[in-house]
């Protein structure tokens, strides 16, 4: 089961594609996009890594770093990260244990057989290590908007996309308002 939002993030210690060491609590300060995804290299993960990727820019513009997470190993997440061009580091869990404090190994179901796997879930984490949302309806096409309209509730910040929305509206409407009615006969 997925952590609340408000509460403190599980602080952990794991490895990114370069054997170096990651601890959530050196972050503190940032924030921070947690994302738990199946395996590399598999259509769904490539979807959602190669959106966060396009859309790294305005990640970063909202402060955010990018981390992703699965129970592959550090020369998978490599081969993965050089392949897509992945701008972000990837964490290696093999032993679960960050899997465990977050609520992301649970049991899945496919065509009847019942298995161990990760939940595909992302955390946002604000600078003092809270958890700000839980994305667990994850859209692997679409996650950097989802994170950013998440993040642009939490934080007042506007993104692109919703100012865009605003302005069209805006022409509609005075498009709308200049056309006189017409007066209906009884």
């Amino acid at each position: 089961m997925a952590l609340s939002v408000g509460t403190q993030a599980p602080d952990f210690t794991t490895k990114d594609q370069d054997g170096k060491e990651v601890k959530l609590s050196d972050l503190k300060g940032k924030k921070v996009v947690l994302y738990f995804y199946p395996k590399d290299m598999t259509p769904g993960c490539t979807a959602e890594a190669c959106d966060l990727r396009d859309n790294y820019r305005a990640l970063q513009k909202q402060g955010f770093e990018v981390l992703g997470i699965s129970t592959d190993d550090e020369k998978t997440h490599r081969k993965f990260i050089e392949k897509e061009k992945l701008p972000f580091r990837l964490l290696a869990d093999t032993d679960k244990s960050v899997h465990a404090k977050y609520g992301t190994w649970v049991e899945k179901s496919m065509y009847g057989r019942k298995y161990m796997g990760t939940a595909r879930v992302t955390y946002i984490i604000d600078e003092k290590g809270m958890i700000l949302e839980v994305i667990e309806k994850v859209d692997t096409k679409n996650h950097a908007a989802q994170i950013l309209g998440e993040s642009s509730k939490k934080t007042n910040a506007k993104p692109a996309q919703k100012n865009a929305a605003k302005k069209v509206k805006k022409v509609a409407m005075k498009t709308i308002s200049k056309k006189p009615l017409k007066k209906r006969k009884p």
